[in-house]
């Protein structure tokens, strides 16, 4: 992310009988001295040097003293910053243009802003004769630091900064010893909400619900690693028309309402489509549950008992999966907000955003050929009305600053159309960039080998809960054929089993981007070659392994011994394991898990590539190698954490 600053004014380059330091641009405002100025204008102008080279140390001390924050690009960008005040003229906003090097260009971190600069820059008065001076002028402004081992410039002014590795391997070290949450990185909100699962009540959670899950939880996981207060919310829908005939079929079947059970009931995916084929073949059934809506609606405690058991009776069903992933919500359904919706249609209608259209009331938006319907013919709700609600309710009551939607792309226009009614009413920014701010997290369908929607050979979706057992048995077999079930207890079969298997369910969802389909295959989630949560778990308790093979404290070892880069491999390591916090930023910031699933798996290869040339027990530099053994662990385990898939330390 680009840092923005306005920056100073900057005197010309003084003869060096009246100022040591060097500056390379000119300032409009001071001019050369000659040999014929008055005594007065020498002392103005050797006063307003020195205060300027005041000013400089100050800033050059500043960016140089500062204590690693974990975010490694935040720190380069903090450097070049400084630099960037002493560079350009006066009043030049400017936004600092960082990047990581690519694998094999020099540098480990580049500013590509000299280019822009000269855009701005040219004709007004600058020394400068093009890009490559402006980044040479970058360059030799860089502030003193520890961090910075060379800076030197290629092409049009691209400027490349070499980290120390001295300094990168005392930054590690510190990480091992003060814990990765020092590591985190801090986002501009305080609270945010995650609206995502949000299965139905009486409908069995799919693997369509799969996918809002897994991704909602890691995303809210991030966000609370960056020191966000995160809101966990299940819109469960729990509210509508549908269950005037769940309730009529429930009474039917069990006339005693307070004896059902989740057995009697048996399958709720069974159960409501006996409801619903009951609904349209008999009329005289339609006719019941329809005046079962109303009496719900209208509060009568025997249709409200029905109605709350029918949801209790799902939630059991709900947890079972919740339980699996285990994934954390705080339930928030339609019904919660059901009691404020007929006041927020009135906020809206007080500001005459609301208008009638063939009976129904509407919000007409700009850019859309179909109005926002609020209120139907009938006088009834709708999602929009309750959505609206609920946005209300968690701007104003929750205070939340970030409120993210995540759900399949399909509902795409329905999310663009209510973020616009509330801009409309002023209760989000015109940017949408801006704090309060909204984001729907779209994703694509899970597909089946014959690339059409995953369902069972029935052409029935899939129970969640089957598909996650199925995962978990698939991995116990493969354990057991490696005769795993002879070396470990049950219980460590067991789980380990069921962290490989659901983490390779979830793995499998979350390293695509989300914006894509992808296809659910059993036999490349459960392999342990590529870039699978197999390979990356077994990695993990490769290197753990190590540490246990080498007999040695390692806790001890942090305290007493030094860590080193010597080597290419080790380098290479230790500065992808520097870029953590900086990759969490930018997969919270994009939205984007996969961004830390590509990180997570560079990591294993970087090290892959370390521990395939560097003996590590029994050489000279055991304990250093030790220590970037754990350090890699360390960061693997918090990616596993945040990516809600549980680490294995054998296997």
């Amino acid at each position: 992310m680009a840092m923005r600053l306005t920056l100073f004014p900057v005197t010309a380059t003084p003869p060096s009988s009246l100022c040591s330091f060097n500056l390379l641009s000119r300032s409009p405002h001071l001019a050369y001295l000659s040999s014929s100025s008055s005594l007065s204008g020498v002392l103005r102008a050797t006063t307003r040097r020195l205060a300027f080279a005041t000013r400089s140390k100050s800033v050059a001390t500043m960016a140089a003293n500062q204590e690693f924050t974990g975010n490694l690009k935040r720190e380069v960008e903090k450097l070049f910053d400084a630099s960037l005040r002493l560079t350009v003229p006066d009043g030049t906003s400017v936004e600092t243009e960082v990047a990581a090097s690519l694998p094999g260009k020099p540098g480990d971190y580049q500013c590509n802003n000299a280019m822009g600069l000269w855009s701005v820059i040219k004709g007004k008065g600058t020394q400068f004769r093009g890009p490559p001076a402006v980044g040479q002028a970058i360059s030799k402004n860089l502030p003193v630091s520890e961090m910075v081992e060379t800076c030197s410039v290629a092409g049009p002014g691209f400027v490349n900064l070499v980290l120390s590795s001295k300094w990168m391997a005392k930054s590690i070290e510190k990480m091992l010893i003060d814990g990765i949450d020092t590591w985190a990185p801090t986002l501009p909100v305080k609270r945010a909400v995650v609206d995502f699962s949000s299965p139905n009540i009486a409908k069995e959670m799919h693997v369509g619900h799969l996918r809002s899950t897994i991704i909602g939880d890691t995303l809210a996981r991030m966000l609370e690693y960056s020191k966000v207060e995160v809101l966990r919310r299940n819109h469960v829908g729990d509210w509508g028309t549908q269950f005037g005939m769940l309730i009529e079929y429930l009474f039917e079947k069990f006339p005693d309402t307070e004896s059902v059970t989740e057995t009697a009931i048996g399958d709720l995916q069974t159960f409501y489509k006996a409801s619903k084929s009951k609904f349209d073949s008999d009329p005289d059934f339609k006719e019941k549950a329809q005046k079962a809506v109303v009496r719900l609606q209208g509060g009568d405690p025997i249709y409200r008992k029905a109605w709350a058991k029918i949801c209790e009776i799902s939630r059991t069903e709900f947890d079972k999966v919740y339980q699996r992933l285990k994934v954390e919500l705080e339930e928030k359904g339609e019904s919660f907000y059901n009691p404020y919706i007929a006041d927020v249609i009135g906020k809206l209608d007080s500001k005459g955003l609301i208008e009638e259209s063939e009976g129904a009331r509407v919000i007409f938006l700009e850019g859309f050929n179909i109005p926002l319907m609020v209120v139907k013919s009938d006088g009834g709700f709708n999602y929009a009305s309750t959505d609206l609600t609920a946005l209300w309710y968690r701007l104003n009551e929750e205070k939340a600053e970030w409120i993210v939607y995540v759900t399949d792309v399909g509902q795409q226009q329905h999310f663009n159309m209510f973020f616009k009614a509330a801009r409309k009413a002023g209760w989000l920014p015109d940017s949408d960039k801006t704090y309060p701010r909204v984001d729907h997290v779209g994703f694509g369908l899970v597909l089946g080998d014959d690339g059409k929607r995953f369902r069972t050979r029935s052409s029935d979706v899939v129970r969640l809960v089957d598909l996650l057992d199925e995962a978990k048995t698939r991995s116990k077999t493969a354990l057991i054929e490696r005769g795993k079930d002879k070396e470990w207890t049950p219980e460590e079969l067991d789980q380990t089993a069921e962290a490989v298997g659901y983490g390779a369910v979830k793995y499998a969802d979350l390293k695509n981007n989300r914006l894509t389909n992808y296809t659910f295959n059993f036999d490349q989630m459960l392999s342990d070659k590529g870039n699978t949560a197999v390979y990356l778990l077994y990695a993990h308790a490769r290197i753990c392994s190590i540490i246990r093979k080498s007999g040695k404290d390692i806790d001890e070892l942090k305290k007493t011994e030094k860590l080193a880069l010597d080597h290419p491999e080790e380098r290479a390591l230790g500065l992808h394991l520097l870029r953590f916090a900086e990759t969490v930023e930018e997969a919270c910031s994009n939205l984007l898990p996969n961004v830390l699933c590509h990180y997570l798996y560079d990591l294993s290869e970087r090290y892959t590539s370390f521990y395939s040339i560097h003996q590590v027990i029994g050489s000279p530099e055991e304990a250093s190698r030790l220590l970037l053994c754990e350090a890699t662990a360390v960061v693997m385990r918090k990616c596993f954490h945040l990516l809600g898939i549980t680490p294995v330390y054998k296997i």
